[in-house]
């Protein structure tokens, strides 16, 4: 049958299903639906071991429009340029809208989204309501799901819990693998190691020793321990954690974990995780530092947290996400113990928090010569932020509005135009509004100071800049 006509169902186990256009490989598949919300970066999200065995649902309506870039493009450390891994991890991928075959386009393009999946033997669905699954898992909570093609019994397949298994055995490498050189070593424990984490490292002048999950790293000469991001319930992972338990009682080493690896790390110092309801997964997370009050933006992908009240005596909150407040990182009071909820290797996502990697590579040096260091405060210095110039505060601000053109042309609400006018408000500074949209007029009745039905002309301009701005009133 021809895969582009082919229907496949998507159930979950409330007892709904939608059906949709099959894509990708011609194969039925069960695992636990989620969503993500980045605007670009497939190739990444589906090759990041995190997604391991999950139907991944991409909420940008069109997906596969640049392709996939080739394969066999190696970077100097020996890593493939566009991928984390070597592998698709997803079970599934559910989109609003696939680009068609050959239809794509960037200069770096080597095959469809589609005909990567089709030979990765990875099924995906196309055409459904993605706007109602979104929502439907925000307001119940994460599912499990089975994605059934329709020549196949929907009945032979049983939806089962992918994360009463031990996910991180499923993805970690098997045997140990160096990158790079240097005079410092650090050993990463691959939970689900992306690439890009390794070369952070490596870009840093330091060597890296990956090694399995379970792999004694206590017995190995290193100067600092890294603890990757990885799939599933981080309470599978006791070898692990109860190694590190063991090892954070004795060593003044730096660590440093991400994702799975904060949640591995404060188990192992004495806090409790637990699943969210449908966890975060995009590039857009706003998360707080707890030492400045600044906020980055953050590119996450997970399903479980670290309930930060259950930390112990000298541990405490890091970063805290300012969305649902979750925790968002720890850090110990003396020891150079730290760890994150987000990427800060991003890729794909913002870059705004890849300087705790040089924290985290300036720890490690100091700490080899026999230096002190505080990492709390180490971050704290990275980031402070104070402004070298004065800023005059304006008290009022003269705004052009997006009105019609012509006499009975139809306005649309101008929504960035409304919000300009409520932040300017909320900082207390007047507004004098030139030519403003009749809608948002109407539906925002007061936003602006003054409100002037006039063209946008240098007279009228002027004018009612000299009446309005120039005095007290």
């Amino acid at each position: 049958m021809n895969w582009e006509t082919m229907k496949a169902t998507l159930y979950l186990d409330d007892g709904s299903s939608f059906v949709g256009q099959l894509f990708g490989a011609t194969k039925s598949v069960v695992g636990e639906i989620v969503f993500q919300t980045g605007m670009v970066g497939y190739v990444e999200s589906l090759t990041d071991p995190s997604y391991a065995e999950q139907l991944l649902m991409l909420t940008y309506p069109l997906i596969g429009n640049y392709g996939v870039p080739s394969h066999e493009h190696i970077d100097k450390n020996g890593l493939p340029s566009h991928f984390e891994s070597d592998r698709i991890w997803p079970a599934a991928l559910i989109v609003d809208r696939i680009c068609p075959e050959n239809e794509h386009s960037h200069w770096e393009a080597m095959e469809s989204l589609s005909g990567w999946l089709r030979s990765a033997g990875v099924p995906g669905l196309a055409g459904t309501d993605i706007r109602m699954l979104t929502k439907k898992i925000r307001e119940q909570g994460t599912m499990k799901a089975k994605l059934i093609i329709e020549s196949d019994d929907p009945l032979k397949y049983e939806f089962r819990d992918i994360n009463e298994q031990n996910l991180v055995a499923v993805v970690s490498r098997k045997v140990p693998e160096t990158f790079g050189s240097g005079t410092l070593t650090v050993v990463a424990v691959d939970c689900g190691l992306k690439n890009n984490q390794i070369r952070c490292l490596v870009d840093r002048g330091v060597c890296v020793k990956v090694v399995p999950w379970n792999y004694p790293f206590e017995k190995e000469a290193f100067d600092g321990l890294f603890l990757s991001n990885g799939p599933g319930d981080p309470e599978k992972c006791s070898e692990l954690v109860d190694r590190l338990s063991s090892f954070l009682r004795t060593t003044t080493k730096p660590i440093f974990g991400i994702c799975l690896g904060h949640q591995v790390l404060a188990r192992a110092a004495g806090a409790k995780t637990y699943k969210l309801k449908y966890g975060n997964r995009g590039h857009n997370q706003p998360c707080t530092h707890q030492g400045t009050g600044r906020c980055f933006i953050t590119s996450q992908n997970h399903g479980f947290a670290v309930d930060a009240s259950t930390l112990p005596a000298g541990w405490r909150a890091l970063f805290t996400n300012e969305n649902d407040k979750t925790n968002e990182g720890i850090v110990h009071a003396q020891k150079p113990f730290f760890s994150v909820q987000f990427h800060p290797e991003h890729t794909a996502g913002p870059a705004d928090c890849e300087f705790l990697f040089d924290v985290f590579i300036d720890a490690v040096n100091s700490v080899k010569k026999g230096v002190e260091c505080c990492v709390d405060k180490m971050i704290t210095a990275s980031i402070h932020y104070e402004p070298s110039y004065h800023v005059r505060q304006q008290k009022k601000v003269l705004v052009l509005g997006s009105g019609g053109l012509t006499i009975g042309q139809a306005g649309e609400f101008d929504y960035s135009g409304a919000q300009a006018l409520k932040a300017l408000r909320e900082e207390g500074i007047k507004t004098v509004l030139i030519n403003p949209n009749v809608a948002t007029v109407q539906t925002c009745k007061g936003f602006a100071d003054f409100t002037y039905f006039l063209p946008i002309t240098k007279e009228y301009v002027v004018d009612v800049s000299s009446l309005r701005l120039s005095g007290p009133g």
